[in-house]
This record gives C-alpha cells, structure tokens and sequence, in this order.
C-alpha cells in the first residue's frame, strides 16, 4: 500500500502489558497507541465542551479527558457523554465525591491522584463507583503532588517516590480486586519522567499512559514531549499517551499522532516530507507545504507525500512515498505516484493536481484495506 515501508531494524518491539477498556477503547496489548488530549474550557459550559470534544475527535483523539472540579461540572458531564463519539475520562482531582459522579454520569473511566484524593477509605468508595458503572481507573501520579510520607522520606520528588506512590494506589485497587486501571507516573523534567517510567514498566503488567506533564507551549512543550515520549515508545513502553500543551487540544491531538507516526507506531493521515528548502527551490516549499497541510487535514488514510524543491534529493524520496513532487524545471516539476515517475506539471498548477492526486491514491489505499481486512475476517 503505502511507499515507506517498515523495516526490520524500525521494528520496536512494546512491553508486554495486560488488555484494559476505556469505553469501547482497548488500551494496552497489542491494541492501537492511543491518543488523548483533555480540554479546556469550563465543564459546566456543556456546548462549549461538547464542540471542543467533537473537534479533538474530528483530529483523531482516542478519548477525550475532562476535568470535573464541581457540582456544575458533574451536571454537565452526562450531556457530555451522550454527545461524544469517543470515551470519556473525567479528571478528578482532591473531591472523591465528583469521582462518584462522574462515574454515575457515564464517564469511561476516572483519573485519579493518589496524591490529593484522599484517605484509602474514599478511594475505595471511587473504586466501588467505577467497579458498579463499569469504568476503568487511571492512577495519576504526578511528581508535583506526592504525598507527604513520601517526599518526608525521599526529600524531593524523584522517580523512586514516584513508582512508590503508583505502586502504593495499585495495591489498593487490587486489594479491592479491580484490575480494570492504567497508571502514569508523570513530572515536567524529562529526565525524571523517563525514569520513572522505566522502573515502573519493570514493576507492573498495567496499562501505562505517558505524558510529560505541564511540557510548555506549542514549540518547546512539543520538542519536549517528542524527546520524553520518544525515547520511551522507542524502547516498547507506553499504551496511550497524551501531549500537554498550553495550546489549543487539538494541536495536542496533531503532535501526539506525529509522534507515534514517526515512530511507525500509528498512521493516520498524510505523512508529508518536505525539505526545508534552499536557494535551488523551483517553487516556494514552505508555502506550498503549509497549504497542502491544511488543504489535506480532511485526509484520514494512511500515506505519505514528498514536496522537494529540487533534484538532489526530490528523486530518491519520491520512490519512497505514496505521491510526490520534485521542481528542478522551469517553472514546472516532475509527479511521482506510488513510487514511480509519472508526468511533468507546471508549478500553477501543483496545489490542486496534487490534492487530486492525493484524493485518489487515498481512495486506492482505502480499497486495499479494505480488501485486506475482508481476507483476515
């Protein structure tokens, strides 16, 4: 199907964890990485939140994390529920009784920190509430908010007190027998954060959700979470992962994906490579790819395209990718498709020809995929 095939020494071979459901999401296993993101608009303004769920879905979000701080946001959250089409995690954070709601008002699962939830006793009441409406947990351990013993005996937050904690809240599902949980250990350093989940992967079968708390704005949080979450996906670990940025979810919901994508862990989409472009340009890449960019958004099959100013390098990426344009002429370039040199085009004349030509290998693909999955099943 798609020209950018998987090698061997690509292959990333994934810790073996147990299978859980959020909603009618697996997690964990062999299932799909999934991508999350949460919003950010006020809960309680069910509309707001409602459009805000549906357009991170829209961008591909797995599931959709809200956070419930109140009474209002509670009420709201049924609303919420029966408009998603994706499963959704109500954020919890020091009230175990909006746990107990969110649970009664359809959330897929709860996020919990064991740090600010409460005493053993209240979580059990949560774990009662998820256990009798059919939620999943996820324990959230986050380096900014550890339990005092813990930092009284470590000093300061540390990958040591942070495994601890998640370790701690585990035995505490567990002696209540629910299993139905996933875990992340969470800090804003990224030091601190891959090792923390390093040692957690080799201390539980669970689920794990990455993440690199609070990571920053849209270009250092992005560069910070590729380099954390990559290096952990690169070695096997991680079964959802979600971005956080100060910035628009949606955005969380693109790097999330870019990042899985460039790991070939997850494809979605239209993979363009594209060179940063130089004096031997024959057309304006950098103008030509952020057009391509938005005009191709609508594109949810897997394929790649190559946009390269020139003949240096426009040749060889070409057979690599699904669809591709090299310049290099005179105000025209050369067209590639599936790999293959196919017709010269005039640059006028390239934003549209290639939308086209993409449009259609993507129908090419759909069908092959389509015929693939009929064979298996």
């Amino acid at each position: 199907m798609t020209h950018n095939p998987i090698r061997p020494w690509r292959d990333i071979e994934r810790r073996k964890s147990r299978v859980i459901h959020v909603g009618k999401v697996p997690i964990g296993g062999d299932s799909p990485i999934a991508v999350q993101t949460m919003t950010n608009t006020l809960t309680s303004d069910a509309a707001a939140t409602i459009k805000q769920v549906q357009a991170c879905a829209e961008a591909g979000a797995d599931i959709v994390r809200v956070s419930v701080p109140d009474v209002e946001s509670s009420a709201a959250l049924k609303e919420i529920v029966a408009e998603s089409t994706v499963p959704i995690v109500a954020d919890i954070h020091f009230h175990y009784k909006r746990a107990i709601e969110a649970a009664e008002a359809g959330a897929a699962c709860l996020r919990i920190n064991p740090g600010n939830i409460g005493k053993p006793e209240r979580v059990r009441d949560v774990i009662k509430a998820a256990r009798d409406h059919g939620c999943s947990i996820r324990i959230g351990v986050n380096a900014g908010s550890l339990e005092k013993h813990l930092l009284d005996k470590y000093g300061e937050p540390c990958p040591d007190a942070m495994v601890e904690s998640g370790l701690e809240h585990i035995r505490i599902l567990q002696d209540n027998d629910f299993h139905e949980f996933k875990i992340s250990v969470k800090a804003s350093d990224v030091f601190m954060t891959a090792a923390a989940y390093q040692q957690l992967a080799d201390a539980t079968d669970a689920p794990i959700h990455l993440g690199v708390t609070e990571a920053g704005g849209l270009v250092s949080g992005t560069i910070k979470s590729a380099i954390g979450l990559g290096n952990l996906l690169w070695s096997g670990i991680g079964d959802t992962i979600r971005v956080s940025l100060s910035a628009d979810p949606v955005e969380e919901v693109k790097v999330g994906f870019e990042i899985l994508k460039s790991l070939g862990l997850r494809h979605r989409g239209v993979n363009i490579i594209s060179c940063p472009s130089c004096a031997r340009q024959g057309f304006d890449v950098i103008k030509t790819v952020e057009t391509l960019e938005k005009r191709l958004e609508h594109i949810k099959t897997p394929m790649s395209l190559s946009i390269i100013g020139c003949v240096v390098n426009g040749p060889g990426e070409a057979l690599m990718t699904d669809v591709g344009f090299t310049g290099g002429g005179a105000g025209s370039g050369m067209v590639y498709l599936a790999g293959a040199q196919s017709h010269k085009l005039s640059n006028d004349e390239m934003i549209e020809h290639i939308i086209g030509q993409v449009e259609e290998r993507a129908k090419i693909i759909d069908a092959e995929i389509a015929t693939q999955e009929a064979a298996e099943g």
